[in-house]
């Protein structure tokens, strides 16, 4: 593999390709993706204008009004704005030999009045060739530096690097999402989401991108919608109650979702929920995703196209432990949070192997996932050779964890779920894909009926003939 270009040399390339000419447009932080531009000489070659725009009224001015500066929308708007004036001013002039762009960011940074960490949207919009449509790729970070001269310079290197991805590197997006953190690092800066739009990006699956971040060590969880649609975790979880539930979905089963409507039933009943909006989400973990040691990016897709047909919004994420996925949503909001989940996951956050790595062990992830308004509420486990019912009441714990467990119980931080389809508890997941392989038709009563439909007409997850053949029938 060839070694990455540092920041002087992409913006070198950039200045010295006689082919690129576009406009900067940076509102917050200041002009520190410009600055990279015109320090490595060469910048009357690329730069038509720079522009930056402190001042709300002056933007507003400029791109008309916005509820929030820092934003989704803002971006656009300067993209939109800045590209059509470019089109106007230059296009009849050099339009045959120029590829043209727009950066543009909004980014709000540490500050003697601010102490927050930082956060913005950058995006790019550029032709491939001459006279070419545009294409786009927009993305929304996080800055963890605590200074804010650390900041900007971090927030510069990145801008350069998403400009070079955008110019040089738009056929291979893979490659593009891996040089975004070149001489920066995934410590100082989160890329948490990116989108790609336009006939450069024709074939390109925002979700399997928002995997590819999560996977790269980019981000720790990335989010997408029902349609697909990728999400920025500040704007998707900002005030909201959260209710979720981690799985493999592969596939979803009757008892995924009674597990949830059970959830949600009892959720909406905390005095803290009522009459609060209720996001819904289903997390996969890389470890939820590995088919031995790697990941099958269409079986991927597969399931989260399940679960979009089923309405669901799916969190992606390389969260093993529930106490650092709490502490995710935290980040975001104050609201509540609930966690569906079934006995043997409890089973799992009382087994203290998970937790060798933190100087508290057991007590210290537990004080963690607690500390804020958190709940989990526990579907039963039906034992098929006893027949026996284990809840989170019942559960057996190694004896010195015993009262914490009880403290947990009794102060309603775990809950029973009730109310529950006891016609699910014997559906397993595991047992669903074993028969889906083998040919065996009675799964087909074990999954929601528009999973069953999906699952035949696609042949997914090994799908025999003799299953398909049982539909047409």
């Amino acid at each position: 593999m060839a070694e990455a270009l540092g920041t002087h040399q992409k913006a070198l390339q950039i200045n010295l390709d006689q082919t690129t000419y576009g406009t900067f447009a940076e509102i917050g932080a200041g002009q520190e993706v410009a600055r990279w531009f015109f320090r490595v000489g060469g910048a009357a070659g690329t730069i038509a204008k720079t522009i930056s725009a402190y001042d709300m009224v002056v933007s507003d001015a400029i791109y008309g009004r916005a509820e929030r500066y820092v934003s989704r929308q803002r971006l656009e708007t300067m993209l939109d704005y800045e590209y059509q004036l470019l089109l106007e001013r230059l296009k009849s002039k050099r339009g045959n030999n120029t590829r043209f762009f727009v950066f543009a960011d909004t980014v709000v940074a540490r500050s003697y009045s601010r102490q927050d960490d930082g956060h913005g949207w950058l995006g790019i919009r550029f032709q491939t060739e001459p006279h070419g449509p545009a294409s786009d790729i927009t993305l929304h970070i996080r800055l963890w530096d605590k200074e804010n001269v650390q900041e900007q310079e971090a927030l510069g290197i990145l801008g350069v690097n998403l400009a070079f991805g955008a110019l040089h590197l738009w056929a291979t997006p893979d490659e593009l999402i891996t040089s975004l953190v070149d001489s920066v690092g995934s410590g100082r800066i989160e890329v948490d989401m990116i989108h790609f739009a336009g006939p450069a990006f024709a074939k390109v699956d925002d979700r399997l991108m928002a995997l590819r971040l999560v996977q790269g060590g980019l981000t720790n969880a990335a989010l997408f919608t029902a349609d697909g649609r990728v999400e920025s975790p500040a704007d998707a979880f900002y005030k909201k109650t959260i209710l979720v539930e981690r799985g493999s979905f592969r596939p979803i089963t009757k008892v995924t979702l009674d597990m949830l409507r059970c959830a949600q039933a009892q959720f909406i009943q905390e005095p803290k929920v009522q009459g609060q909006d209720i996001l819904v989400l289903t997390e996969m973990t890389l470890k939820n995703l590995l088919d031995g040691n790697k990941i099958d990016h269409q079986d991927f897709l597969d399931r989260v196209d399940i679960l979009g047909a089923l309405g669901k919004t799916v969190l992606i994420s390389d969260f093993g432990e529930y106490y650092r996925l709490a502490a995710y949503f935290f980040r975001y909001t104050k609201q509540m949070v609930g966690i569906a989940m079934g006995v043997p996951s409890l089973a799992e956050i009382f087994d203290e192997k998970y937790y060798a790595h933190l100087a508290g062990g057991i007590l210290e992830s537990f004080g963690r996932m607690f500390k804020n308004d958190l709940k989990l509420y526990v579907y039963p486990l039906l034992e098929l050779k006893t027949g026996s019912l284990i809840t989170a009441t019942n559960l057996r714990v190694d004896p010195h964890l015993r009262h914490l467990h009880a403290y947990l119980i009794e102060n309603h931080y775990i809950e029973n779920l009730k109310d529950y389809d006891e016609r699910c508890l014997p559906i397993f997941s595991s047992d669903v894909l074993k028969k889906i392989r083998e040919g065996d038709p009675s799964w087909q009563g074990m999954v929601p009926e528009q999973v069953s439909k999906i699952i035949q007409e696609r042949r997914l997850f090994g799908c025999k003939e003799s299953a398909e053949n049982t539909l047409n029938g």
